[in-house]
């Protein structure tokens, strides 16, 4: 039996943890003959392994572990592949199979274009926005929209995200759509509207590029606020984040058919330890094709793969590598190859994939 786990970040707002299981659940309600079980990273449960442990007791023979996160960041490089070679371990008789995260898709411009149209005025003392409602509505030529991400010190990562801002642009009548982070890095959410008032922006729409609410998420609504009091010359309006869109539940299980039944490319180009860490092991898989990867602040030298062999038939796994390192954190994301010879059940009873066949994104 197939089982789906969600591997949620996990945050330290209540709020934004319940979103993640509302959200799991919208996945479950999709592929009713499937186990979908949700677990999360950190900051609270339940862990990666109590989410294992759920699945193999509803029977799971392969499970599918789908990271519910936007890029290849932080501990979607160690501590997932980590988890599941403890799983494993405990339950030799499962396979386990690493899925994608979210990643760049052409469905993820279109829940962006749906929250923009959704975007609304940021509230504002009274008084203070007397100049906005005493002139004409912007247009779209003196518009800009400002997307905001949450940053990583990974290139291969927020580049990710500025091909994002890019595939929006060329949806949008806007003039301008800027990329900018919340944290870790450049440019600034402040630099980043301060850019657009410098370009000539009358209205600046900042658009926040997350899955679900919680502390950032609360923090930006309040930056925003600032700003615009501190611009009362100017139109400023918000946009939701990604949260239950019907879009984001299929992206899911398009990840989660690719892991389950699919052919996922491998890129490792752009792995800034590839080349430099190919000596280094700190954990061994058993695995066609691996990586040895040394990062410079606090050496975890790894070696990431899973090759799955079962009677009927096989997987092999490639990787794509993105690396993300904030205070000697890493985020990982790994893509994998998977090469089956038999014809699997479908996993979407509707109809992202059928008769062992994945949509292709």
């Amino acid at each position: 039996m197939n089982a789906i786990l969600l591997v949620g970040h996990g945050s330290r707002d209540p709020e934004g943890n319940r979103e993640l299981l509302e959200f799991a659940q919208a996945v479950a309600d999709r592929v009713p003959g499937t186990c979908v079980e949700t677990c999360f990273l950190e900051l609270t449960r339940p862990s990666i392994a109590d989410g294992v442990q759920a699945c193999v007791e509803r029977g799971a023979t392969r499970v599918v572990l789908v990271p519910i996160i936007l890029f290849a960041a932080g501990h979607a490089k160690i501590d997932i592949p980590m988890a599941i070679d403890r799983a494993k371990a405990k339950h030799p008789q499962v396979e386990f199979v690493y899925g994608r995260p979210i990643g760049v898709h052409e469905k993820i411009v279109s829940i962006l274009q749906s929250r923009l149209k959704e975007a609304r005025p940021v509230a504002v003392p009274a008084g203070m926005n007397n100049a906005v409602e005493a002139s004409a509505e912007a247009t779209d030529a003196e518009t800009a929209v400002l997307v905001l991400g949450r940053g990583s010190s990974d290139p291969d990562a927020n580049s990710d995200f500025f091909k994002m801002s890019r595939m929006l642009w060329e949806k949008l009548p806007y003039t301008w759509v800027e990329s900018s982070f919340i944290g870790v890095t450049e440019p600034s959410f402040s630099a980043g509207l301060e850019r657009c008032v410098r370009l000539g922006a009358k209205k600046i729409i900042v658009l926040p590029y997350f899955l679900f609410t919680g502390v950032l998420i609360k923090r930006i609504g309040e930056m925003t606020e600032e700003f615009a009091e501190a611009h009362p010359e100017l139109q400023v309006e918000i946009g939701g984040y990604f949260g239950f869109h019907p879009q984001l539940v299929e992206l899911v299980l398009e990840r989660a058919n690719e892991g389950l039944f699919g052919k996922v490319a491998a890129n490792c180009d752009n792995c800034q330890f590839r080349l430099e860490a190919q000596e280094h092991h700190h954990h061994h898989h058993d695995h066609d094709h691996d990586h040895d990867h040394d990062h410079g602040h606090d050496h975890h030298e790894h070696n990431h793969g899973h090759d799955h062999h079962h009677e009927g038939h096989s997987h092999d796994h490639g990787h794509e590598h993105a690396h993300a390192h904030t205070h000697g954190h890493h985020e990982h994301d790994h893509e994998h190859h998977h090469d089956h010879a038999h014809t699997p059940s479908v996993v979407d009873s509707s109809g992202i994939a059928g008769s062992g066949q994945v949509k292709s994104s």
